[in-house]
């Protein structure tokens, strides 16, 4: 817009002008003073006064039209939280009913989905993406500080939707992925598991190297009991219970990437975990202070406004002089 400041100069310079300097009213048989009216009507240009306010307000238009803008005073915006991926295990062994949640007997997937929901409650402020995986592992939800969408889609995840089986190694590797463009200090995964990494293409150990590559902090919890239930206070076994989980391999990812490993073997030690969990992973942390932008075109418009209003009047105060004239 400031480039266009000449052009009234050019269009000037270049164009022929409207009129010439010919009076365009001819009174042969009219008296001298009409003839002396005739001709100044006719050679009369904008110049002088008129013609430096019409320029002045040309370039103030211009400046308006270009949008000054001032920066404010730097504001501190709320706290932030940290990138959090969740991976939670869906292979069939999560489907043992080995849990107890208000005293009733439940599944596994169904203990950490409650102990997981009120973890999300604490999370206030935190950017949270949900991977769950089997066979195969998906991003459920992307990063996102809109948890009640994370609790809904944790709600719908039902055993066996990503395969039977365990690709841990996938599902460090798929969170790593979506955490290495986010701010670095930050980026955390917590991956719940309740057996040995049986399919997938990354192996867990690349993967945790490719998470300490990345600056991702993995932390690992084992989850499952013994395989038996209490009912009316005796143990009893479940068919297919007491499935291995890979202990030794969960904690060297979290060494490797400077998590934490834990062992849980009912609902209560895994409340335990992920209130230990958010002790270690405080969640607020100082916000990026911003400086907004205040718009300050509305100052040289003004400025034009003020110029027409000026002209109009200069222009009205030459008529009279001319008609007195």
């Amino acid at each position: 817009m400031l480039l266009a400041l000449p052009l009234p100069w050019l269009v000037r310079l270049l164009l022929p002008p409207v009129r010439g300097s010919t009076p365009a009213l001819k009174v042969p048989y009219a008296p001298e003073r009409l003839q002396a009216v005739a001709r100044g009507a006719g050679g009369r240009r904008a110049t002088g006064g008129l013609g430096l306010l019409a320029w002045l307000a040309w370039l103030l238009l211009c400046l308006a039209a270009a949008r000054p803008q001032q920066l404010g005073e730097p504001i501190q915006p709320p706290q932030a939280g940290r990138d959090l991926m969740l991976a939670l295990d869906l292979s069939g062994s999560m489907s043992q009913p080995d849990m107890a949640l208000g005293n009733r007997p439940v599944d596994r997937l169904t203990a950490a989905k409650a102990v997981l929901a009120d973890f999300l409650e604490r999370r206030e402020g935190d950017r949270v993406g949900l991977i769950v995986f089997g066979r195969r592992a998906y991003v459920l939800t992307p990063l996102t500080l809109d948890r009640d969408t994370v609790r809904a889609q944790l709600d719908d995840s039902v055993v066996g939707l990503a395969g039977q089986e365990t690709a841990i190694g996938d599902a460090i590797g798929l969170a790593v992925k979506r955490l290495r463009s986010q701010p670095p200090g930050q980026r955390v995964l917590i991956v719940l598991t309740d057996g040995v990494n049986t399919a997938g293409v990354l192996t867990p150990e690349k993967a945790a190297q490719l998470a300490r590559d990345n600056g991702v902090r993995v932390h690992t919890v084992a989850f499952g009991g013994d395989g038996s239930m209490s009912v009316f206070g005796f143990q009893l076994p479940m068919p297919g219970g007491g499935d291995e989980i890979d202990e030794e391999t969960l904690r060297a990812i979290a060494q490797a990437t400077g998590g934490r490993f834990f062992r849980a073997r009912d609902t209560g030690e895994l409340a335990g975990i992920y209130g230990e969990i958010d002790r270690l992973e405080p969640v607020e942390r100082p916000g990026e202070a911003v400086r907004p932008k205040i718009e300050r075109y509305a100052w040289p418009l003004a400025a034009a406004l003020l110029l027409a209003v000026l002209a109009l009047l200069v222009q009205g105060r030459a008529s009279r002089q001319e008609r007195t004239a």
